[in-house]
């Protein structure tokens, strides 16, 4: 499929005008998704190292996270790829089965991040690993997360991944495939690279505390501008150097440090366990 203009995202898209703006469907199930956070996570965060629900049970909370957090800033995509759907397939449905199964690629590819982090994290505490428990070590180690997290802010492999972020119509171009399974296939391939550009922020929430919501909705804020706002590349060296800031403050002092679920009190499961 041959789509010719600029990659840039959301002029471009605004120039298709769509019939039908699917982005206010994904905001619907976004804003939904936080309404049901809020009622069933309020109170569960225990802080680091907080353990993780049995994997029935994390999976449905991980597909909940990812409709809050990663489906807003995908509104280009979404957008793009329904004001294509709308020009190509007369016909709504057909246009919005497309839609959905391009969606559930793309979830496919953040459900394999998922299932990744959950058996690491029981990996680490099958083995027993002391030394990560909060009254030990686990101060330096969330810290250095952090830091990690936004020195990726400003690598060369984030920057490519936030430029497909930022450029749907390239991508469509380049990648359509038609059916139901050439959908799958460009939401899946779509959602590998957002793995790519959003992994180590993601990560945060594994090291602060998966039930954090504050931190949730900072991570919200932050992915959603840098794809989606005109100038949302820009914010790489500002959000590094709160990532790092933060990681220093809860290597150095976890005690005072901010946005943190009383560190000192509960404890993780691994200090538990000895």
């Amino acid at each position: 499929m041959n789509i010719p203009g600029a990659p840039n995202a959301a002029s471009a898209v605004r120039r298709l005008a769509p019939a039908w703006d699917w982005r206010v469907t994904i905001v619907a199930f976004s804003v939904l998704a936080w309404l049901l956070l809020l009622l069933l996570m309020a109170g569960m965060d225990r802080g680091p190292g907080t353990r993780l629900h049995a994997l029935p049970l994390f999976l449905v909370g991980w597909v909940l996270m990812l409709t809050a957090m990663m489906l807003p800033s995908e509104l280009t995509y979404i957008g793009a790829l329904g004001s294509l759907l709308e020009a190509r397939e007369p016909r709504r449905v057909a246009g919005s089965r497309t839609l959905l199964f391009f969606v559930a690629g793309y979830g496919l590819a953040w459900l394999g991040y998922g299932l990744i982090a959950y058996l690491l994290d029981a990996a680490i505490r099958l083995v027993h690993l002391g030394f990560v428990s909060w009254v030990r070590s686990g101060p330096l180690l969330a810290g250095a997360a952090l830091i990690g997290a936004g020195v990726y802010q400003i690598s060369p492999l984030k920057q490519v991944c936030l430029t497909h972020c930022r450029s749907p119509l390239a991508f469509l171009a380049r990648h359509w495939r038609d059916g139901r399974l050439g959908a799958v296939g460009m939401g899946f391939r779509h959602g590998v690279v957002c793995v790519g550009c959003c992994w180590a922020l993601m990560a945060v929430m594994f090291v602060v505390g998966a039930m954090n919501l504050t931190w949730m909705a900072l991570l919200t804020v932050l992915m959603f501008a840098e794809k989606v706002l005109p100038e949302g590349q820009k914010l790489a060296v500002p959000s590094a150097c709160f990532l790092a800031a933060m990681g220093l403050w809860i290597a150095i002092s976890p005690e005072t440090a901010p946005l943190l679920k009383a560190p000192l009190v509960f404890v993780s499961s691994f200090c538990r366990a000895f």
